[in-house]
């Protein structure tokens, strides 16, 4: 296919949900791990849609979500320095840490930039030698090659003054995490099909047989979740847990070879923590040795900062997928978009901020309902 269009086709759609209501013989519970794909079945109403024996629970993925609070604290104390140029992705300024965010500390006067790429912040420090500047790196997988490479040249060109603050997490951790917690009701998972573009799928086919879960590699267009959904509720009636790739116009099983080299040479495997969720072992990456000259934690000294979540907040628990967004009694009240409690409601992945954004403010329909097929048209 050539087009997003296609993607989009309500024919197809119907047939998809067709094969869904005809396949399904009782309740299966699926996650999707990433905020895009959240994003995508709030918007295209594909959760109102599916069949009641087949329930969506929003996941993790959302890495500016994730991020935890002590660094984003860490980071307003870096941005605050009057020698610092801290450069970000937009969508970190909204969150908020303790008591203020990074837009909080521009207009205190701290230089704080957007970029669209690390290497934007990297030739911002080639032209300011006299300035230390800082690029955010938070983020999955995704992220993490274009953020290694930063700080590869930045070492193989000489350049001092540049550093990452770094908050990288990684998915597989966070889905044993999941499927081990006490309260889980997982029985599939639609895998996020970017990280699946870098990484490959080699993590997950030891997941799906200790677990005995399906996880179904999807898109983020309607129809490649609703492949991706009828592909999970197929082996959950079947009995069966394996790896499925629904989206191998971008994934390879070995995924891509120059970034995950990237990948092993600049960073090495941490624990760290997760925002609202806590430490998850093994769920990181930090810069290896031979970069930790780069590293602005320990270059500015931020590694003692210690914090504690807003307890009217329940972010942590849309994020485990033990609640909808809905049920937290801040949700549309104390807490929106514009005056945001948690990550969750401010990232353009995040659950609370679709649920807002497509005026979900009653929560999802009652299981059973359906809203007219004109309102509520997965391809529009």
């Amino acid at each position: 296919m050539k087009y997003i269009d296609e993607f989009n086709d309500p024919d197809l759609a119907r047939r998809l949900l067709d094969e869904i209501r005809a396949t399904v013989t009782r309740p299966w519970a699926l996650m999707e791990v990433c905020g895009g794909q959240t994003h995508s079945i709030i918007r295209h109403g594909i959760d109102q849609l599916l069949p009641d024996e087949v329930e969506l629970i929003h996941g993790p993925g959302c890495p500016v979500c994730v991020t935890p609070l002590e660094m984003i604290d860490k980071a307003l104390e870096i941005a605050s320095r009057p020698e610092v140029v801290f450069c970000s992705f937009g969508d970190m300024l909204r969150v908020p840490g303790t008591g203020r965010d990074l837009f909080r500390v521009k207009g205190e006067g701290g230089d704080v930039r957007v970029v669209y790429s690390p290497l934007d912040a990297l030739r911002l420090a080639r032209r300011h030698p006299d300035r230390e500047v800082v690029f955010f790196a938070i983020g999955f997988e995704t992220t993490a090659p274009a953020n290694a490479m930063a700080v590869h040249q930045a070492r193989r060109l000489g350049v001092g003054n540049f550093s990452l603050l770094v908050s990288h997490v990684r998915v597989p951790p966070a889905v044993e995490a999941v499927m081990t917690a006490p309260a889980c009701r997982v029985q599939g998972f639609l895998a996020a099909g970017h990280v699946c573009s870098v990484m490959g799928t080699a993590e997950y086919p030891d997941l799906a047989e200790r677990h005995r879960v399906p996880i179904v590699v999807t898109g983020f267009e309607p129809l490649d979740i609703l492949e991706g959904i009828r592909l999970a509720v197929h082996q959950l009636e079947r009995g069966e847990h394996r790896v499925e790739n629904a989206y191998a116009r971008a994934v390879r099983p070995e995924g891509n070879p120059a970034a995950l080299r990237m990948i092993e040479e600049v960073f090495e495997v941490t624990d760290r923590s997760w925002r609202g969720i806590g430490r998850i072992p093994a769920s990181g990456w930090r810069l290896t040795d031979a970069y930790r000259a780069f590293d602005a934690e320990h270059r500015f000294d931020v590694t003692g900062i210690r914090t504690e979540e807003p307890a009217v907040c329940r972010s942590g628990e849309v994020l485990q997928g033990l609640i909808k967004p809905t049920e937290c009694p801040a949700f549309g009240t104390d807490c929106t978009p514009r005056t945001p409690l948690g990550a969750t409601m401010v990232s353009s992945e995040g659950a609370c901020a679709a649920y807002y954004l497509y005026r979900r403010m009653d929560g999802p329909a009652p299981r059973g309902s359906r809203a007219p097929q004109e309102e509520m048209n997965p391809v529009g």
